[in-house]
């Protein structure tokens, strides 16, 4: 029985050593954001083709496709940037004609490093064939640069919250025990997609393309020691 008592006292004192011991800290998050205007962006184009005759569509398909990469390899865009999404066909049930048809899908995604090419390059895809521009995406090409500086913008603006905190209560930080990354993120402009009815305006020599800016945003969590 002795022994008993002898081994929870010490399992209380343990505990009581434990909790005294442990350190006060202070959890706060963090937001780092930088913003940039964008110099590459990607355009995706998509062809499509319908038919009774699956050969025939996916022919017609493959042969506007053909025209595609043959101007851009004119326009001198590298060929690491031009990439294709995806190849579909499929056989399509018309409900007022009660009959059935094929239809043949191409996306191809196209990154433009310089966008002084932009107009250009989209008047030219509209003479090769293709009906569809599903949209554009903008991308900063000094990105990991960016996400360095929004990273050690979120450190401090996180321990600049933890100072704050700590002088109200007449307190100090003091070193950094864990940090955790929410991960980047970058809101894109508005995505656009366009169709043939918009050839007019960009044959006119009117600019069709604002790139804005970027927002890079970083969010992390760190804890500090609370003295």
């Amino acid at each position: 029985m002795k022994k008993l008592c002898l081994l929870v006292c010490t399992l209380i004192t343990l505990s009581m050593n434990a909790q005294e011991s442990a350190p006060y800290t202070v959890d706060v998050t963090g937001e780092g954001i930088v913003n940039v205007v964008p110099d590459q962006v990607t355009i995706t184009v998509s062809v499509e083709n319908t038919g009774r005759n699956a050969a025939e569509v996916k022919q017609d398909n493959d042969a506007t496709v053909t025209e595609v990469l043959r101007f851009l390899k004119q326009q001198n865009v590298d060929a690491k940037d031009i990439q294709t999404k995806y190849i579909r066909l499929y056989k399509n049930y018309e409900y007022n004609s009660k009959t059935y048809n094929f239809v043949a899908n191409n996306s191809i995604a196209i990154k433009l490093r310089d966008l002084s090419s932009y107009e250009t390059i989209m008047n030219g895809l509209l003479t090769t064939g293709i009906n569809r521009i599903d949209g554009i995406s903008f991308e900063a090409s000094n990105r990991k640069q960016l996400e360095q500086e929004a990273r050690m913008k979120a450190v401090q603006n996180a321990k600049t919250k933890a100072e704050q905190y700590a002088s109200v209560l007449d307190q100090s930080i003091g070193k950094a025990i864990s940090i955790s990354e929410f991960g980047t993120s970058s809101p894109q402009p508005p995505m656009y997609k366009r169709t043939m009815a918009m050839d007019a305006m960009s044959n006119s020599g009117q600019e069709t393309m604002a790139p804005g800016e970027l927002e890079i945003v970083v969010k992390i969590q760190i804890s500090f020691l609370l003295y």
